[in-house]
Formats: C-alpha cells, structure tokens, sequence
C-alpha cells in the first residue's frame, strides 16, 4: 500500500510550496501517495491538482471551487461533504464512480445504494465506511460492519476500507470517550474564568415571536454573564520589538505604533468607541522607544500612528515633533489617520505629507447639523467650513468627506444635506484668489449604508430596506447633479445588498449561525470579494434554515427586549446605552468623556 504523508504545509509562496513536494517525494520514493486537504483555498488548489496524488475536500463550497477549477475527478476525495441527499446528488451526477467517497451513516449509504442501483453501467462506487466517536454522523463498529457486508451484496459499490476517525480498536474509542468526559469538564472549568464564553454551556429559549425569552447557563457552576477583561496600564505591558517582515508586499506595510485605545467621543453608532472604553494611553517615552526600535529592527518607509481619535491623544505635540525629528533622519514616511483638522493637525500634515500627491479627510457621518446631532458626532457645519479652509488656504485642493445613509430619523431633508455640504466646501476653496489656488478643487463624497451595531445605542434602531438604500443614494446622486460646483463633486456609495447582509450578521442569533454554515455549503466563499459574493446562496441557507431576514433588519426593538449578546458585560450597561438612544430621538447631545463624565458604566475600571 502507498505511504501516505499528512503534515500540512503551511507556505504561501508557490515556488517553496513546489519544492518542498517534490523533496517529500524524493525523500519517501515513488510509493508516497500525496494528499492535500483543500480547506477551501482556491489560490493553491489549483497548484496542488498539478502536485498532488489526491485532493481532500469538506465542504460543498470546496467540492464547487473544485469543480470551477476543473480539478481531475480521478484525484478528488471526497470527505464529510455529503449531508444531504441532495447534495450526493449533486456530487455523484458530476463525479459518478471517478471518485472515492467517504460515508458518515447509514442513511449516506443508503443514498449511494439507490445511485448505484440506478446507474449499474457507470462501473464501481468507491467508498470508505467512517468510524467515529462523538460525531452525530459518526457509526458505531457494528454499524461499520454491517455497511460492509450490505456493499459486498451489491452491485456497483466497492468498499476499500474503513476510515477511522478516533482509532483502529475498541480500547481507542472508550478512550475517546473518556477524552470526551474530560473535554466536558474542562469546558465547565473553562467557563469559570472571567473573560471566557462556552457556548455549549448555556441554552437559549425563544418566544412565540422569535426573540429571547431567557438565555441562562446549563450548570450550576458556570456564570450568568460574561466580563469582558481589560489591561489598564498599557504601557507597562508587552508591545512588539521586532513586528515579523512579510517577504511579499503587504497591505499594511509600514510600523504601527499604537498610542492609545479606546475613545472619548461617544457617536451612537460606533461599536469601538463604546467596546474599548475607557480611554487608556501609552506613555510618550514609551512610544519614542517603541518607534526607534521597530523601525531599527524592520526597516519599513513608513510608521502609523494607531488608535481611534489620535488628536485626542494627550501627548502628541511631543510625540509628533519627535518622529518627523527621526523620520526625517531615517528618510521614512509618517502616517497620521484619525486626526481631526484643525491648526495643529493641518501644521503637522504640511510637514509631514507631499502636498501635491495627498488629500484630506472628514467624517461628516451626516449631512445636516440636526441629524449629527442625532448620532453625537459633535462636529458643526461652521468647524468642518472653517477647517477645509484652512486646508485649502495651506495648499490641498483635495478633500475626501464619509457619510452615511439610513441612520436613525434620517430625513430627505437630511440626504440632500450632503450635497449642500460638499458645495459649501467647494465654494470655499473658489472664494481664494485663483492665482494663490492649487488647481482645480476634487471633493470625493462616500456614502456607507448604516448598519446598527451591538453595544451601540442604535441597537435598537431599524434597518433600511436594500431598496431603500438604493433610494436615498440616489437622492443624493441628483441632489449633487443640481449643484452649481457639481464636476468638483465626486459621489461614491457602498453596495446595498452586502450591507443588508451585514445588518443579518451583525445582529444575528444562534438560528443566524446555522445559517452561516448552510451557506458555506452552497458555496459562500470570500464574500468580501465581489467576484465571489453569490446572493443566491444567502438567500437559499436563510430559507432552508426557515429565517426571516426581515426580523433582524427592518424591525425596531423594545426597550425591554432580550438582545442575543446581553449575557456579555462589556463595562457600559445597558442602561446608559437606551438612555443614549433616547437622547438621539431627542436630538440632544452628549459630552464627551473629558468634558463631562456621562455614567456609561465604564469607570468600574477606574481609569479612561
């Protein structure tokens, strides 16, 4: 029988990936099977169909990359894919007898039985019977045995062997179930640590109209809720000397200094700022020593400064005079996102960016004062003028503006608001003397599609239609058109039905992820990509798994609804944040934290 070779290689350039197969073929000879086991990479597969003696696939998103890829039948096995019949269907009517199957229990078999009966002439069904031991599809021995004898009896099915899950012999599966034992107990000792969730270990009760009834522990011993765990002193703590130095070009190709986490600005809309609070900052000296340090150790072009809102960061006058002091010795580039524009920023971008290549960015969120209002963005339409001034006076022509559409209350009033904004700013740069101007003026305006977000206050805010979204761009498109500066306006909108599908997960139950497994097996696959997001499969797992998307998108919530993650304590309670979703209908705005503390909870940290 062939050798066969299981460790997985885990390499991304293709020229090592080819070497090291053909050393392991060198090194075993030529009875050396080679298996690969696909887990769904497209990029490699179609390589290693080419290297490889067999390719192992799991999923039916896997058996379908396969099929595009038109990897030879001869060289696929097929394990722990057939779940449904129709499924087998699907498989056995592209693969017939070309490939070697893997059968879970009883019932696959029987599947196979019915093709074989049916298609005699397309010759003999390979199949490897799966002894398992705590797997719902998994046999026991004696089921094994009889699947073996029943495949002796008929035609066009050969069974090469069993394929063993947990071990050969009986003395191995009673160990594995003691392993099982063990596992259970660990999981119970494993709830118990703060900061830590099992979800085996909690059950969850649905009423008549599909929300929570109650969601309770299992056992006695483990905890009602889930703390989440914090470091308050980050700077006494671990940071990266030597960050590793990719060998490919990389998206994020530079150092990241991190200055602070957390947030002080408290928008309704945002996940982060309400999930890292409080505020905690790195000492400056520690951030000069962290910066020399890893640029020494990787030689990058380029350092970022990281964090939420880093003009927010106390020290960073000090801190950004010391690095374009050392940048400018090293010849490296400095980052400066999340800055808001005003003197100081706009005197430290001057120096640190090349005017004619870079652009400026606001984060608006909305188009009238009213509805900034609404989500506390606490940035005026006089500050956001007054700032794209002061750019356009000191050399940028170019502005980029993020906005949303959908939010709460929002009005067209509210949409059109966006175009008035950008026209405003583009009246601005043409009210200085064209011969002190830099060319022509580029507004880029961007619209995201709002998506509520738990631990937010709009948590209990209804969601936009996709055609909805749809509407509300393109009242703002015209509205745009209809502007005496409209060619120095560019207007960009994200897609509407990936933000639907956003606002399903992002507020998703337990139901929702079965959903997410249904649709890996129709093929979902990198649905980031737009060349390999399929609606249809979406659409197809939510109604076998009998979902009504509609409950988790348009429908607004009681102010005493159980949420899905209100087992999970986060440090701001529940209580601030319907008090800030209030306060959003009232169009009143919230101080920020260094302003006023407000009661959001976090301060049990005792920091921020």
């Amino acid at each position: 029988a062939a050798k066969k070779y299981g460790t997985p290689l885990y390499v991304f350039d293709l020229d090592i990936l080819k070497e090291q197969t053909d050393r392991i073929r060198a090194g075993f000879g030529p009875g050396i099977s080679l298996c690969y086991a696909m887990k769904a990479n497209p990029f490699l597969t179609g390589y290693m169909a080419q290297w490889s003696d067999r390719i192992e696939v799991c999923s039916m998103g896997e058996f379908r990359i396969c099929r595009r890829l038109q990897v030879p039948l001869e060289k696929l096995f097929i394990s722990g894919v057939m779940k449904k019949r129709d499924d087998i269907r699907e498989i056995l009517s592209y693969c017939g007898n070309k490939c070697a199957y893997t059968v879970e229990s009883p019932l696959h078999f029987q599947y196979f039985a019915e093709w074989s009966e049916e298609h005699p002439e397309d010759g003999v069904l390979r199949l490897y019977p799966r002894l398992t031991s705590g797997n719902q599809f998994g046999m026991d021995e004696d089921t094994v045995l009889e699947i073996l004898k029943k495949a002796k009896e008929l035609p066009g099915i050969e069974a090469e062997g069993i394929h063993y899950f947990s071990g050969t012999q009986k003395k191995n599966l009673k160990r594995h179930q003691k392993e099982l034992a063990y596992l259970d107990e660990f999981l119970k000792k494993a709830a118990q640590i703060p900061g830590l969730y099992v979800p085996a270990l909690y059950e969850v009760c649905y009423k008549e109209d599909g929300t929570i009834a109650s969601f309770t522990p299992t056992d006695a011993s483990v905890p009602a809720s889930v703390e989440k765990q914090i470091v308050m002193d980050i700077t006494d703590t671990y940071y990266p000397k030597a960050p590793v130095v990719p060998f490919i070009k990389a998206t994020q190709d530079r150092v990241v200094l991190e200055i602070q986490r957390g947030c002080i600005r408290g928008c309704r809309f945002c996940q982060a700022g309400m999930l890292y609070r409080p505020t905690r900052e790195r000492d400056v000296e520690f951030l000069k020593q962290k910066a020399v340090e890893m640029l020494d150790a990787t030689g990058h072009e380029e350092i970022s400064l990281s964090s939420l809102s880093s003009s927010d960061y106390s020290q960073l006058p000090e801190l950004v005079n010391f690095l374009m002091e050392e940048c400018d010795r090293r010849g490296v580039n400095i980052s400066l996102p999340s800055l808001r524009i005003d003197a100081f920023s706009l005197d430290v971008m001057k120096k640190v960016q090349d005017i004619k290549k870079s652009s400026l960015t606001f984060a608006p969120e909305a188009g009238s004062q009213r509805l900034r209002d609404v989500i506390n963005k606490g940035l005026s339409r006089d500050v956001i003028l007054e700032g794209a001034g002061k750019a356009f006076e000191g050399g940028w022509n170019k502005v980029k503006l993020y906005f949303m559409l959908g939010l709460p209350t929002e009005t067209e009033d509210d949409m059109k608001g966006i175009a008035h904004l950008c026209e405003e700013i583009a009246e601005r740069y043409y009210e200085i003397p064209k011969d002190q101007r830099n060319g022509k003026c580029q507004i880029t305006a961007s619209t995201s599609f709002f998506v509520p977000k738990p631990f937010t206050p709009f948590q209990w805010a209804p969601m936009c239609r996709e055609e909805e979204f749809l509407d509300r761009a393109r009242i703002v498109r015209e509205e745009i058109h209809a502007q005496l500066n409209q060619k120095s306006i560019r207007y960009n909108w994200h897609e509407a039905d990936v933000t639907v599908l956003e606002g399903i997960l992002a507020r998703g139950d337990r139901k929702v992820g079965d959903a997410i497994l249904k649709a890996y097996e129709h093929g979902a696959l990198f649905d980031a990509w737009s060349e390999y997001y399929h609606p249809e499969y979406w659409k197809e797992a939510f109604a076998e798994c009998g979902i009504d998307t509609d409950f988790y998108t348009i429908r607004e919530r009681s102010d005493d609804e159980i949420f899905p993650w209100d087992f999970i304590h986060i440090g701001v309670t529940k209580k601030f944040l319907l008090r800030e979703w209030k306060r959003a209908h009232e169009e009143t705005v919230t101080p920020n934290c260094r302003m006023q503390c407000s009661g959001c909870g976090a301060a049990k940290y005792q920091g921020g």
